[in-house]
């Protein structure tokens, strides 16, 4: 948190959170068009938003695509403010999204959230069907969570309906999970399937996990994987580090 403040104090620092508020996905060129300051400068501060975690990146090729990181926003905001209810300080909840568009014009949705547990337990986290029942509400099911293989996301309710279908397009295990997603409507209909990547990096002694959701409709579908990403992580998390999902399930609590 010392790092979060004082990457917060800077002026310019927070003219280049602001930009990336506004639009997300920016690369350091563009994001030097509106600083008058010289390219190594605006470098130097983003290593600063980098390692206060205010800054996710994700490479796309040559290119390095900056986004805003809300999650530690977020905990300001519900350490400092939240408790106080002062209606008119509540437009900060809206620095838990952080989904704007790419370079293909479709809005992306990029979040970056830390975890004491191991790249390995991550990864069954996000792939075992028993574990995914425990805090996703639903059980990410393959046969083998190869290139090519079929996925599906299917209620825990004994229906054994899948809300989500898709196709596994690159496993690295532990590492890194790229799939398709689409409804069960929409299987068929590639230019409709959106795609999402974790990234499971160490961290030291912990983990940071990126989850990317890109090629998503429209800011309709933006604004809800992004309540359901935010709701979904921190249930991992908990259930991660302390063996226990959250008490309440995030996505049953009505926002405020």
């Amino acid at each position: 948190m010392d790092q979060v403040f004082k990457a917060l104090a800077d002026g310019t620092r927070r003219r280049l959170l602001d930009r990336l508020h506004e639009h997300g996905g920016q690369t350091l060129g563009e994001l030097c068009e509106h600083i008058d300051m010289t390219r190594q400068s605006v470098t130097q501060h983003l290593s600063v938003l980098e390692a206060a975690n205010l800054v996710a990146t994700v490479r796309r090729g040559r290119e390095k695509l900056h986004y805003l990181n809300p999650v530690p926003l977020h905990e300001i905001q519900e350490r400092w403010i939240d408790k106080f209810e002062r209606p008119r300080l509540r437009a900060l909840s809206a620095l838990k999204r952080r989904a704007e568009e790419d370079m293909t014009d479709k809005p992306t949705f990029v979040y970056v959230t830390y975890i004491a547990s191991t790249p390995e337990k991550v990864w069954d986290a996000l792939t075992d069907a028993e574990l995914t029942a425990a805090y996703w509400g639903h059980s990410n099911v393959s046969e083998d969570w190869r290139p090519g293989s079929r996925w599906e996301h299917r209620r825990t309710d004994g229906t054994g309906v899948a809300d989500v279908v898709g196709t596994v397009v690159e496993s690295e295990r532990p590492t890194r999970l790229v799939a398709t997603w689409a409804s069960p409507e929409e299987e068929g209909q590639e230019d409709k399937h959106s795609r999402v990547t974790y990234d499971i990096r160490p961290h030291g002694d912990i983990v940071r996990l990126t989850v990317t959701h890109e090629d998503l409709a429209d800011e309709t579908a933006v604004k809800q994987v992004s309540l359901g990403w935010s709701a979904v992580l921190a249930n991992l998390k908990s259930l991660l580090e302390t063996g226990k999902p959250l008490p309440q399930e995030p996505w049953l609590v009505p926002e405020h």
